[in-house]
Parts: C-alpha cells; sequence; structure tokens
C-alpha cells in the first residue's frame, strides 16, 4: 500500500507541475526571453472590463494590461517608444498556432486610450481549457478577430 500511496503522490506532484507550467507566459524579443509565471503576471494591477463577445451578453473580465505585461519582462515603452522602435510590433502566439500582430504604440497610453489587457478570468473565475490559461481582451473594438484564446508567448518584432 505505500508504494501505491507513493506512486499517487508523485503523480499529482508530476500533474501540479504540468498545470503550473501550462500557467508560464513567454515573452521574447530580439535579445531576451523573459518566461512569465502566474504569480508574476497576477501581481501586476488588475483591471476589470465589460465586453460582450459575439452575440452573448456582457462578460465581466479582468486581467493585466499588455503594457504591463511587457515592461515586467524588461520591454520599455513610454518615452522610449520613438524613431526605429516605432517600427516595431508585437506578435501575440496562441497555444494552437493562432497569431495576430499589434503595433507597439496600440498597447501604449501615451498614444492611446484603448485597452488591450491579457486577461485571466471571466466572471470571477479562471478561464476554461478552451479559452485560457491568458486571453487577450480588446473591449474596443468592432471584430474580436484580435481576441486570442490559450496565449501562449509574446515576441516583440522589429518591420524591416
Amino acid at each position: 500500500m505505500k508504494k501505491l500511496d507513493l506512486l499517487l503522490a508523485l503523480f499529482i506532484y508530476l500533474l501540479a507541475g504540468a498545470a503550473l507550467h501550462a500557467q508560464q507566459l513567454t515573452v521574447q524579443t530580439d535579445v531576451r526571453k523573459q518566461v512569465l509565471s502566474r504569480t508574476d503576471i497576477e501581481a501586476l494591477p488588475h483591471l476589470k472590463v465589460t465586453a460582450s463577445e459575439h452575440s452573448s451578453g456582457p462578460i465581466a473580465f479582468e486581467g493585466v494590461t499588455l503594457k504591463s505585461v511587457l515592461e515586467k519582462a524588461g520591454v520599455s515603452l513610454g518615452e522610449s517608444l520613438k524613431g526605429r522602435r516605432l517600427s516595431s510590433c508585437l506578435l501575440v502566439e496562441a497555444a494552437d498556432g493562432y497569431r495576430v500582430v499589434m503595433a507597439l504604440p496600440e498597447l501604449d497610453p501615451a498614444f492611446t486610450d484603448k485597452q488591450t489587457l491579457l486577461v485571466f478570468l471571466r466572471d470571477g473565475k479562471p478561464l476554461g481549457e478552451q479559452e485560457g490559461p491568458y486571453r487577450i481582451v480588446i473591449p474596443d473594438e468592432k471584430r474580436m478577430a484580435r481576441w486570442v484564446r490559450q496565449v501562449a508567448t509574446l515576441k516583440v518584432v522589429e518591420v524591416q
């Protein structure tokens, strides 16, 4: 019976480790690759927004600004976003291979009032497996084509 308990404990430990790994987010630039944990992301200032998805009613999303995630990973915005850096964009990649691009100024309050969030809660509950652990939500966009589900990687790319 002791061997069975030990094997069960090991199995639970491995499952927990896999779940934590799935909660990680990779932020990559041409010079750095930073892996942020769920704890790192949840430590950032939270925002709550209400938005409608397709034909559903209002949904309460909670998360952090994409700007704050990038800055946590060492990507500078604000005053440093000028000149040649204005030709950089953010490539958002989902676990299923879906990809979208956003210009860096779209994420910076010095350029726009539009909010782009990396959310992890929907109506107060963690995002489901089909949607999370992270999702992009842009409340003011007319089409939700850039509302990426299962966000896995953020890459800052210089367009040449």
